[in-house]
């Protein structure tokens, strides 16, 4: 198994660069760059960014936008979701990211329903991702709330049923479910690249209530959980997530 860690923010295009050679020499070989609520980088910095990224052999990904429904039943603000989910693949393409990780939905009243509604608008997606010729992966992300759509069984029937990515974030998955069955999830979910969400986080029945700071017990379930066979890009989301990182980083370090 080989694991790159890297935080989930890169900062304003001005910086990134030099977060990048900061990141590097803390040894962090991933970077998530927030998309979260808008497309920040035009198009000339995202190529700018994304060829210092791989000169320092940081694997770049992208978190899209908060605002997103694939399952919203006025059509305008589904097209609105999509559009959102497109705009980021283009800024990511030219970054060279890996991935576009986005929260597929809610559930609205019809639970079977919102499958086939996220399935359909997912499968649209990949058919202009297709036409663009873009590499750039759609990766729907496992959800930490019980009422909304993405648990691991519904991330993984995305995934067999559209060809689309994932995003397993291991701090939903023990909010969701309460605690992480790592061979259901690797089972789950055959293929050999896994992009990984992870931090400390705090839940109650409900699921998930806030990130925090991740704990050395808590890196190293994860980190003993994982599958040996696959090439994971673990990205932290706590308020301290660089901090994180290198702890998770070393941790891994000294279990090989």
């Amino acid at each position: 198994m080989s694991i790159r860690f890297g935080p989930a923010g890169l900062g304003p295009a001005d910086s990134a660069e030099k977060v990048l050679e900061s990141l590097h020499k803390l040894g962090m070989r991933a970077c998530e760059v927030a998309f979260t609520y808008s497309v920040y980088l035009k198009s000339e910095d995202a190529v700018r960014v994304g060829k210092k990224a791989r000169e320092l052999d940081i694997e770049l990904s992208i978190h899209g936008s908060y605002f997103i429904n694939l399952n919203a039943s006025d059509k305008a603000k589904l097209e609105a979701s999509k559009k959102r989910i497109l705009d980021a693949c283009e800024i990511g393409e030219l970054l060279g990211a890996k991935c576009v990780v986005f929260h597929p939905g809610f559930y609205g009243k019809d639970k079977e329903g919102a499958y086939e509604s996220i399935r359909d608008a997912i499968l649209e997606l990949m058919d202009v991702r297709k036409e663009k010729g873009w590499k750039i992966e759609l990766a729907p992300e496992t959800m930490g709330k019980v009422n909304v759509f993405g648990s691991i069984d519904e991330i993984a029937k995305l995934v067999r049923e559209t060809g689309c990515g994932f995003c397993l974030d291991f701090a939903h998955i023990l909010a969701r479910e309460k605690s992480v069955d790592y061979e259901k999830v690797r089972k789950l979910f055959p293929r050999k690249d896994w992009h990984v969400h992870f931090s400390g986080i705090i839940y109650g029945e409900k699921g998930e209530r806030h990130h925090k700071t991740t704990e050395k017990k808590e890196w190293e379930e994860l980190l003993e959980g994982l599958p040996q066979d696959k090439k994971i890009r673990i990205i932290n989301e706590s308020p301290t997530m660089v901090d994180d990182c290198v702890l998770g980083r070393e941790i891994w370090k000294g279990m090989n």
